[in-house]
């Protein structure tokens, strides 16, 4: 009985290895590889703020020790400074990136799927791609003032360009099997385009968001560094003034902690709506 349930198993399994799928690995699987990576993470936690102390303790002028840095973190967060720089600089992120998100979307489905609009719109694409959007800032400001304008301007044009591109790559890059196969069915453009192309683009799609809202997060620290009246940007620039190096590893800490912090959020959702594909 064993060897007839293992001759039986053995087309399935030859078919999952052949077409990719194959069984998704279980949430108690998963779990075991997140808990044989703690310890390397928990380490490598470790040795970087052994570094900071070596650093700080073999003579580098100003240089601020962890206790001094925490010492400094408490007094901006009981004085209230900290939270609304954390505040100003997120609310300006999450309007660029979501406006940015939101258009790349439909203009990326729109060069994949017709090659009129491809023709039009991609040149401009690839061209405003090799121009940094922190080398747009001084125009911006020059152009729409210094307030709140032209920060979220360049930070919706950040996320844009990286979610437009992921999101046309996302359509080229499905395979036409599938497409030929669900016109061969008799499925419709807007069926084929809706039941094959758009959940096989979604997670090239949440890659182009996660790097648009990390390129959102270093663009509006830059835009504060030259315009702006609060934010984390703006703080670094002012204890720059003043050679208050406390708080600008206070600034650096967390804008390091709060940029992870949205990575790990845009990483679980992708890995919510993308769990039918196959991880390592």
């Amino acid at each position: 009985m064993a060897t007839v349930r293992k001759d039986a198993a053995a087309p399935a399994a030859q078919e999952a290895a052949v077409t990719g799928k194959g069984p998704v690995p279980s949430g108690k699987a998963r779990s075991r590889t997140r808990r044989s990576t703690l310890p390397l993470t928990i380490g490598s936690g470790l040795l970087g703020l052994l570094l900071w102390v070596v650093l700080a303790n073999i003579g580098i002028q100003g240089f601020p020790g962890p206790l001094e840095v925490a010492e400094r973190a408490v007094t901006s967060i009981g004085d209230g400074t900290l939270l609304g720089d954390a505040l100003a600089s997120l609310r300006r992120v999450l309007t660029g990136f979501v406006l940015g998100v939101a258009l790349a979307v439909p203009v990326g489905f729109l060069m994949g799927w017709y090659p009129v609009i491809r023709g039009l719109i991609e040149p401009w694409l690839q061209f405003f791609r090799m121009v940094p959007p922190l080398a747009i800032i001084p125009l911006a400001i020059v152009l729409m003032g210094i307030d709140e304008t032209p920060k979220i301007f360049v930070i919706f044009l950040a996320s844009f360009l990286s979610s437009v591109v992921s999101t046309f790559q996302g359509v080229v890059s499905v395979d036409s099997t599938l497409i030929n196969a669900a016109r061969v069915l008799g499925a419709k453009d807007r069926t084929v385009f809706t039941g094959v192309v758009v959940p096989a683009s979604t997670p090239f799609i949440l890659v182009g968001m996660r790097i648009g809202l990390g390129a959102s997060w270093a663009t509006v620290v830059a835009a504060e560094l030259i315009a702006a009246q609060e934010g984390l940007g703006y703080r670094m620039q002012q204890s720059q003034l003043y050679y208050d190096l406390p708080t600008i590893f206070v600034q650096l800490i967390v804008i390091g902690l709060i940029g992870l912090i949205m990575d790990r959020a845009l990483l679980l959702a992708e890995r919510r709506l993308t769990n039918w594909q196959e991880r390592r």
